[in-house]
């Protein structure tokens, strides 16, 4: 069972910013960074599989804003990278999140130096500014939107209504270090924007390109692939209805019923597997597992 828990992990921290090897989340001892290990982000950030799932879900939800797509288009390779993409943006998240206070600050001056070189022209014509304070902001939204919807689904679904808003209010920090602005901070205040959002929000040939894209990426290993296609699907499930008619994602009751059920059986054999993750090391800095 060790040998299996040991490849199980291997094959999991591969796709998370801790392959990249560029932090350290063990020192220095008693950091306690951003948040704390008593923060609702640490509680909400800590389970790594409604985490990729929320993650997935965040990714289609932030691209069906023309703008934001455009400047994922004209300015990454997630087209020949799309492992090295998921990679660098775990590692932002988890480096903001478990990361102590230096390197949590590094990481956001680091997106801040690399938002201020993606501008472009959309195709209809508008410009983007990756640095926007307003696209900012919608990025944020449906990342943090989406890691809570996971969260509640997948690992915690009595979480107090008052921690949710919490949740909201305390991760509000690392949009607004970003330059963010109007930051909802609570569920009714992201209910509220997602909703005058929506009639900005389009969904065309690259939104669907780019969900080909997903739909087809190679999984690592040939043990990882069917849990990846089911994570992938677990996350289109997670989009809002709206969000999933308009990219004709919607899937039947019983299919519905067959991901949620798949992934709240896998759920626990990957936190079973992950003892070396970034919540993990971030305890052990803290001298609290």
């Amino acid at each position: 069972m060790e040998a299996l828990r040991r490849r199980i992990e291997t094959q999991v921290m591969s796709l998370t910013g801790l392959a990249l090897g560029q932090l350290d989340l063990e020192s220095p001892k008693g950091d306690p960074g951003l948040f704390g290990p008593h923060s609702i982000s640490w509680q909400v950030h800590g389970d790594f599989p409604s985490m990729l799932v929320g993650g997935i879900s965040a990714l289609m939800l932030q691209l069906l804003h023309p703008l934001a797509l455009a400047g994922v288009w004209d300015h990454s390779n997630f087209r020949e990278d799309l492992l090295g993409r998921l990679r660098r943006t775990s590692q932002f998240i988890s480096g903001t999140t478990f990361g102590a206070t230096r390197d949590a600050e590094w990481l956001i001056e680091k997106v801040r130096t690399i938002h201020l070189q993606v501008t472009g022209t959309a195709p209809d014509g508008r410009s983007y500014a990756a640095s926007d304070p307003d696209l900012l902001t919608w990025v944020h939204v449906a990342e943090v939107s989406s890691f809570l919807n996971a969260h509640l689904r997948y690992c915690n679904p009595q979480l107090a209504a008052a921690e949710q808003d919490a949740y909201y209010a305390e991760i509000a920090l690392i949009a607004e270090r970003l330059g963010a602005r109007d930051v909802p901070r609570s569920r009714q205040q992201v209910e509220n924007y997602l909703q005058h959002m929506r009639p900005q929000l389009r969904c065309d040939a690259r939104s669907r390109q780019v969900l080909e894209i997903l739909l087809d990426a190679p999984a690592p290993s040939r043990l990882a692939q069917p849990v990846g296609k089911l994570m992938l699907h677990a996350g289109l499930d997670l989009l809002p209805g709206w969000a999933q008619a308009m990219l004709g994602v919607q899937r039947g009751t019983l299919q519905q019923r067959l991901i949620r059920l798949g992934l709240q059986r896998t759920a626990p054999v990957l936190r079973w597997a992950m003892r070396n993750g970034s919540a993990q090391r971030a305890k052990r800095r803290m001298g609290i597992e």
